[in-house]
């Protein structure tokens, strides 16, 4: 159960290198627990797919909401059973909307919002928006 000393063990043994102030809700899916990297006060929501064979990286402040999909591996499109690896970072205070995925190799940049459902196959710049599938440029976003 959520909220009990039985369940912060467990995730601090699935993810070892966790910072203070995160928190990941259940259920969660994956491989390799060990390869991702939590920074602190990060909310990772129900629903996250983790493949992280490739590593992943989850910066300061960053935002995952429900049933996102955070892919550092895939399949050699010659041999398939060769998987392929490339790491996955969110950058500090980048917010990563429900249901989207974040595929093999991609850095989403600083502040920057990923909208729901979509498909980002490219890096994303810090202070910018991006939507759809796959996922393009909406707008930039104004620091005040």
């Amino acid at each position: 159960m959520p909220a009990t000393d039985e369940f912060d063990a467990l995730v601090k043994e699935l993810f070892p290198d966790m910072g203070e102030g995160s928190r990941i809700s259940t259920p969660l899916s994956g491989v390799r627990f060990n390869k991702v990297r939590i920074g602190k006060n990060v909310v990772i929501m129900p629903g996250c797919l983790m493949m992280s064979a490739g590593g992943i990286t989850i910066e300061d402040e960053a935002m995952i909401a429900a049933n996102v999909q955070l892919i550092s591996n895939n399949h050699d499109l010659d041999n398939r059973w060769i998987i392929t690896c490339k790491p996955v970072r969110i950058c500090r205070r980048a917010w990563i909307g429900a249901g989207s995925t974040i595929l093999p190799g991609v850095t989403v940049g600083e502040n920057a919002v990923v909208g729901a459902g979509s498909v980002v196959t490219k890096d994303v710049e810090p202070d910018t928006i991006v939507a759809g599938n796959p996922a393009r440029d909406i707008r930039k976003i104004s620091r005040t």
